[in-house]
């Protein structure tokens, strides 16, 4: 049942995903999840059901054990939800942000592991490779990520690569480096805290240019972790959420290809800025549903 609606239901668009459509419009007015139009209550329908079944279950499990829940991330994919916000003509569902904070919801409340997972794969990584990667990149590094043809546990995740150890999210100070070599630029430095960084098989990751033009001269690139000179740091052990992993980026002397720049050379602080505007919506779905489970005795 959950298939049949990822591939048939969650993969047409919703006729409600143009933000100047009447029902987008009124949106703001609905109050309960009864109210919403047909192609959003059959997601909600869709992931309360994940959750319950699938979700809540192991949950408890995976984040006592550290164990990244593959299973789960492989029947996302098949149900559409790896590229929930991404336009169909690149293999996503092409669904509006509504759409994309109801899922993030459901699914935060069976997993915030999972949530987190599905949250960075579509706002942090897939949205910059989305709006701001050449069709070259965007056929190698977003269809194959996105798309929910093919075998379910063959997914591909990404991350997004900001944060450093001296500098924490400020994106107008990266430390990574950059340098142009004839067709390749040569990234160096270390990213950390970074989610999805032992599951990703492609990071979105900030790196300076022009250290003169300082937020000016910041850029980013899709970096393939799979690269001569990619590593990853050990895990963290973190206070929850551990079903998701988190640990550094180190590049030394990695050669990424001069097209999978994203945007125009300086224009990663700008990417950065739009990028993390648009994931505090769905992280927000995320810790929203740690209050719901706050039990009052505690208050």
């Amino acid at each position: 049942m959950l298939a049949l609606l990822g591939r048939q239901g969650l993969r047409l668009r919703a006729a409600t995903h143009k933000v100047t459509s009447p029902a987008a419009s009124s949106c703001r007015s609905f109050l309960t999840h009864s109210q919403l139009p047909d192609e959003h209550r059959m997601i909600y329908d869709m992931c309360r059901a994940f959750a319950d079944d699938s979700l809540q279950p192991t949950a408890a499990h995976h984040d006592k054990t550290h164990e990244f829940p593959s299973a789960h991330v492989a029947t996302m994919k098949s149900l559409g939800l790896l590229g929930i916000s991404v336009s169909d003509e690149h293999g996503g569902a092409g669904l509006d942000y509504l759409a994309y904070a109801i899922a993030m919801e459901e699914i935060s409340r069976g997993d915030a592991s999972v949530g987190v997972i599905m949250s960075v794969q579509n706002s942090l990584y897939s949205g910059p490779v989305d709006k701001f990667g050449s069709p070259e990149t965007k056929e190698k590094y977003l269809t194959p990520y996105v798309s929910s043809e093919g075998a379910p546990t063959d997914f591909k995740l990404g991350c997004f690569g900001l944060s450093e150890p001296g500098n924490g999210s400020d994106a107008g100070a990266a430390s990574t480096t950059a340098a142009l070599d004839g067709d390749n630029y040569i990234l160096n430095g270390t990213k950390a805290w970074i989610t999805n960084a032992h599951d990703a098989s492609a990071a979105v990751v900030f790196a300076t240019t022009d250290k003169d033009a300082k937020h000016r001269g910041i850029s980013a690139f899709v970096v393939d972790t799979s690269a001569e000179g990619f590593s990853v740091g050990a895990k963290e052990d973190k206070l929850g959420i551990r079903a998701s992993s988190t640990g550094n980026l180190i590049m030394d002397n990695v050669s990424v290809p001069k097209e999978n720049l994203l945007g125009k050379s300086g224009e990663g602080f700008k990417i950065a800025m739009v990028r993390e505007s648009e994931a505090s919506l769905s992280f927000s779905s995320v810790f929203l549903l740690f209050f719901f489970h706050i039990d009052d005795s505690h208050l």
